[in-house]
């Protein structure tokens, strides 16, 4: 799953990074090194009917709520237990299905946090920090939806959420770096390969079952490339928030 990423970079990097529309990088961020549900998060979406002649438009960035909320929720607390989409079930979930047919985003963040179940009963969990070892910016396969409250008028603001697809995670015999995520968590947050991004992002395009088993059958290729460390505890304290979070603790 994923539960805590680090976002420090600003709007203005991602537009070159990913190959936005320039006005993207007018966007303010919020830096922060503990990004938890609930909160806001940068996302990359393409809409149809705003490209030329009425085409898909440019890849755009927007700032989502970590957390879906579809547009038949009651209120946007519903969010708070759709922040993780399984690749499994994510066309058949009422929460998901609408969505993954022409609503898909990426989700943008510099690395994430799992934490290590321990061996015994007595021990404790350790959380470790993923993230790619060339520095980039990883891009989660993602869902996003408008919502408005019903209740509150016509007058009401729109509220744009997202939640991040998970899979199955490697084997934990496997060598290197995936074996690693396969021993600390059974499921993996799905990173998009770069020359899937258009092909995901597409609104016209709702082949929702041959593009999630595409996204999924890349993941581990992408994973590949990532590298992790033990970090410190303060990162379950969601009020911590500083690069200090992502420093080793150990050689």
């Amino acid at each position: 799953m994923c539960g805590r990423f680090v976002m420090a970079k600003a709007a203005g990097d991602l537009v070159a990074e990913f190959e936005l529309d320039p006005h993207s990088g007018e966007i303010i961020l919020r830096e922060s090194y503990n990004v938890a549900p609930t909160a806001d998060v940068p996302v990359i979406v393409r809409k149809a009917g705003q490209g030329p002649e009425g085409g898909t438009g440019p890849r755009e960035l927007e700032v989502a709520h970590w957390g879906l909320v579809p547009v038949w929720a009651k209120d946007m607390s519903f969010g708070s237990r759709a922040f993780n989409a399984r690749s499994e079930t994510i066309r058949e979930k009422p929460t998901f299905r609408s969505a993954v047919k022409r609503k898909r985003c990426l989700v943008l963040a510099e690395g994430y946090y799992e934490w290590l179940k321990p061996d015994t009963p007595k021990g404790r969990k350790r959380p470790f920090y993923i993230s790619p070892e060339d520095g980039s910016t990883i891009a989660f396969a993602g869902l996003y939806e408008w919502w408005r409250d019903k209740d509150a008028g016509e007058d009401a603001p729109w509220l744009l959420s997202c939640t991040i697809m998970t899979a199955a995670s490697p084997d934990p015999d496997e060598g290197g770096v995936l074996g690693e995520l396969g021993r600390l968590h059974d499921r993996l947050p799905v990173p998009l390969d770069p020359a899937f991004f258009d092909e995901w992002l597409d609104p016209e395009n709702d082949d929702a079952e041959t593009l999630v088993n595409t996204a999924v059958a890349g993941a581990f290729d992408v994973a590949s490339g990532w590298r992790m460390h033990e970090v410190g505890t303060d990162v379950g304290n969601v009020r911590n928030n500083s690069p200090e979070l992502v420093r080793p603790v150990r050689p």
